[in-house]
């Protein structure tokens, strides 16, 4: 029983440690955002301003168009993260449940694609774009994140836990794959569909080398973009820099408040450590 119970309290107290050391910067953020451009290095380093204030989040919107990067970083991730959800659930199920031939082969050479870099598929991304004429524009923003070759195995890994029994039952009833999909499974796939939208939400609104690559004026930029706008050559000012970056992961936190029940139940049915 001592030992179990020290085991227990070792654990509490790394867990703890490790808590702190996460959250510590996010303080330090916050604390930062709150004081006047002179006291931002003082020395000892003090966590709680004298005098804070909210001035520099009215510097920050009146600097940049905030509201228009604000914008655009949620219309590009919403549009881009319900397409991609959608297209890898239906491509997740027809890999897992459709027999056809090469069914097999197939699915892992659409996996072999996780292998190469993002960085090599850019010139030839952006050639593709420019021949569309959709330099500058949300479809350049929206396309190349639609599809995903670790949304559509997660969707996969779901996929071939559900009983085949449900399926049999559905098509003795007269249903396709089509009904059966969108009538029954989608309705079992919450915890995954939850687990790939915040997984791709997170990758679309932190996703900076892109948006920098194919934008070239303020109207589509992301947040991202505006935030390093944000820093200057010579000098910066951090407490305008770090309200910025506390504004922009609001929506995270509020998207990670909503949906973290289904997280930990999609990644356990997907067999994912």
């Amino acid at each position: 029983m001592n030992k179990s119970r020290m085991k227990k309290i070792g654990m509490y107290l790394l867990l703890t440690i490790g808590a702190i050391a996460m959250i510590l910067p996010f303080l330090w953020m916050l604390s930062t955002s709150l004081k006047s451009s002179n006291v931002t290095f003082v020395l000892p380093p003090k966590w709680i301003p004298d005098n804070p204030n909210l001035e520099s989040y009215r510097q920050v919107f009146e600097t940049v168009p905030m509201g228009r990067f604000f914008f655009n970083s949620v219309f590009v991730a919403a549009i881009s993260t319900f397409f991609q959800v959608l297209i890898c659930s239906m491509a997740g199920y027809a890999f897992a449940r459709i027999q056809f031939k090469g069914r097999e082969v197939l699915f892992y050479v659409y996996l072999a694609t996780l292998m190469v870099p993002q960085q090599v598929t850019l010139t030839p991304l952006f050639i593709m774009m420019n021949m569309l004429g959709w330099a500058n524009t949300y479809q350049a923003l929206i396309l190349p994140g639609i599809f995903s070759a670790f949304g559509t195995f997660l969707m996969r890994q779901f996929f071939l836990g559900i009983p085949n029994s449900i399926e049999e039952a559905a098509f003795i009833d007269g249903a396709g794959y089509v009904t059966i999909f969108f009538r029954i499974i989608i309705h079992l796939a919450k915890p995954v569909f939850a687990t790939l939208f915040i997984f791709a939400f997170m990758a679309s609104w932190n996703n900076f080398l892109w948006p920098l690559i194919i934008t070239t004026d303020t109207t589509h930029m992301t947040l991202p973009l505006g935030l390093a706008s944000l820093k200057g050559r010579w000098t910066t000012d951090w407490n305008v820099l770090m309200a910025g970056t506390l504004v922009s992961i609001v929506p995270m936190m509020f998207v990670y408040i909503f949906t973290q029940k289904y997280i930990i139940k999609g990644l356990t049915h997907t067999g994912l450590k």
